[in-house]
């Protein structure tokens, strides 16, 4: 067993444990994103709850075979549309988003013109700061919602009501992604666009969005920037007028019923 001192610092540690895990070992990347977030909390980026949602996200992946299925990239394409159709696109970024997917976050913004902010249930200066500072490490440009979220989201009376006047508030389209159930409902409310990416199909956050991403924040994110640089605006509209948001959650849960039902068969198989 090798022990890690307190005089090793958490750069080292997480080095430290991706040689641990050999490439060869089947659950490497899930292993060493739960080392990031890990290192998120110790640097004030996440918070224990985001550990936990992390783990339940993580759950909901195995039933989908941790890939992007058929209604996720359906979902996908159509917040792509948003993109192009939005006037005043934003994208919400909390603890693990930040810690999962800074650069695709950074990636997306520059192809899409979107701004970026930050929003959080369990909030502080310092945490914003350190989100923000995360997304400015990994090339961003402008970050909203440290010092100035001074306006709040009509009906939302926790911490996430708090927005920037000139980012959330002000958007016609926000994305956010993992876990955001009562401010997707109370900007929904007031009519904004929302695309939430959330691996829970059943969750408040997938059920009340305008469109529900059901898939990993990472290849969400990869696959909206890929959609968006490859579709005209013209495609744009005839995207959004034939996407239906039930529907993707029916056939997301409808997807999970028959892999499961395939896998079950599989084992009896294997059984005799």
């Amino acid at each position: 067993m090798i022990h890690v001192g307190p005089s090793v610092s958490r750069k080292c540690c997480f080095e430290l444990r991706e040689w641990i895990i050999p490439e060869s070992h089947p659950r490497r990347e899930s292993l060493l994103e739960r080392e990031k977030l890990v290192e998120g909390m110790c640097d004030g980026v996440v918070v224990p709850q985001g550990l936990i949602a992390h783990g339940r996200g993580e759950c909901f992946d195995y039933l989908l075979g941790e890939t992007s299925i058929p209604p996720a990239l359906e979902a996908e394409r159509a917040a792509a549309a948003m993109f192009h159709l939005a006037k005043h696109p934003v994208i919400s970024v909390n603890g693990n988003v930040a810690v999962l997917a800074a650069r695709e976050v950074v990636e997306l913004s520059e192809a899409t013109g979107a701004l970026i902010e930050v929003n959080l249930f369990y909030r502080t200066r310092e945490r914003a700061k350190a989100i923000a500072d995360l997304l400015y490490a990994h090339g961003a440009r402008q970050v909203l919602g440290v010092d100035d979220a001074t306006a709040r989201i009509p009906g939302l009376d926790s911490m996430r009501g708090l927005v920037s006047p000139n980012g959330i508030y002000k958007a016609d389209y926000v994305l956010l992604g993992i876990e955001d159930g009562d401010r997707t409902e109370a900007l929904v409310r007031i009519g904004k666009t929302v695309a939430a990416i959330d691996l829970n199909p059943l969750s408040r956050t997938s059920l009340a969005a305008s469109i529900p991403i059901v898939d990993h924040i990472k290849r969400a994110l990869t696959n909206i920037k890929r959609y968006y640089e490859s579709m005209s605006r013209e495609e744009a509209s005839r995207v959004i007028n034939s996407f239906n948001p039930r529907k993707v959650i029916a056939d997301t849960l409808l997807y999970i019923r028959n892999r499961l039902e395939t896998l079950a068969r599989q084992l009896m198989y294997d059984y005799r």
